[in-house]
């Protein structure tokens, strides 16, 4: 009677119908399992004695060839003495951002604009319903117009240049360089007295 060697049992993995449809996420998982056997000094045949896979699996694995299963994914963090987590690390990492060079930004149009009172916007997220407003507001003139605002959230004033009084609701702060402040949107609020020109202030609404 002849006797076989015992083959290792493989976890079932996606059908042929889904390779076609490897994305991102295999490359990653690819990488993070070479990484982190590198990291460990452990060969493939290694890994896969550990996992209770085949080399094989292990080659489909790290060349990003194969869709592995949860259970597959188990077995390899348990080889690797690493959580699951880890072999997905780096798999969610684009996000938005928006860069504005010196002197870059859209001016927007708010009323007391054209009276000297210039508020540029410094960047915004457009994947994003609820994200802060970042704007550098400057004021050249003085004149008689001073708008008052009042919108939904908080905002955040930071002086960088001149002197001026703002007002919130009934009090009024005088406001140098280096000083800031918050409060609610709200409530009434604005340049009430321009005391030195020119006036650079950093403005941050925020929902």
């Amino acid at each position: 009677m002849t006797i076989g060697r015992a083959e290792k049992a493989e976890v079932p993995e996606t059908g042929p119908e889904a390779l076609d449809a490897l994305g991102p996420l295999e490359g990653v998982i690819a990488a993070q399992v070479k990484r982190h056997r590198l990291d460990a000094e452990m060969s493939a045949a290694e890994l896969a004695a550990r996992a209770g896979l085949s080399k094989a699996m292990i080659s489909k694995i790290e060349s990003a060839s194969t869709s592995s299963s949860l259970t597959t994914l188990q077995r390899l963090a348990q080889g690797l003495n690493i959580p699951v987590t880890a072999l997905f690390q780096g798999a969610d990492t684009e996000r938005e951002a928006t860069l504005t060079r010196a002197g870059e930004g859209s001016v927007t149009v708010r009323s007391g604009t054209r009276h000297g009172h210039e508020y540029r916007s410094l960047g915004s997220l457009k994947r994003r319903d609820r994200a802060i407003e970042p704007s550098l507001v400057t004021l050249t003139s003085a004149s008689d117009v001073f708008p008052q605002f009042q919108h939904v959230g908080t905002e955040f004033i930071y002086m960088l240049e001149g002197r001026m009084v703002y007002g919130h609701g009934s009090y009024e702060y005088e406001l140098r360089p280096g000083d800031s402040l918050v409060f609610e949107g709200e409530g009434p609020h604005g340049p009430l007295r321009l005391v030195e020109l020119p006036i650079r202030f950093l403005a941050v609404t925020a929902p």
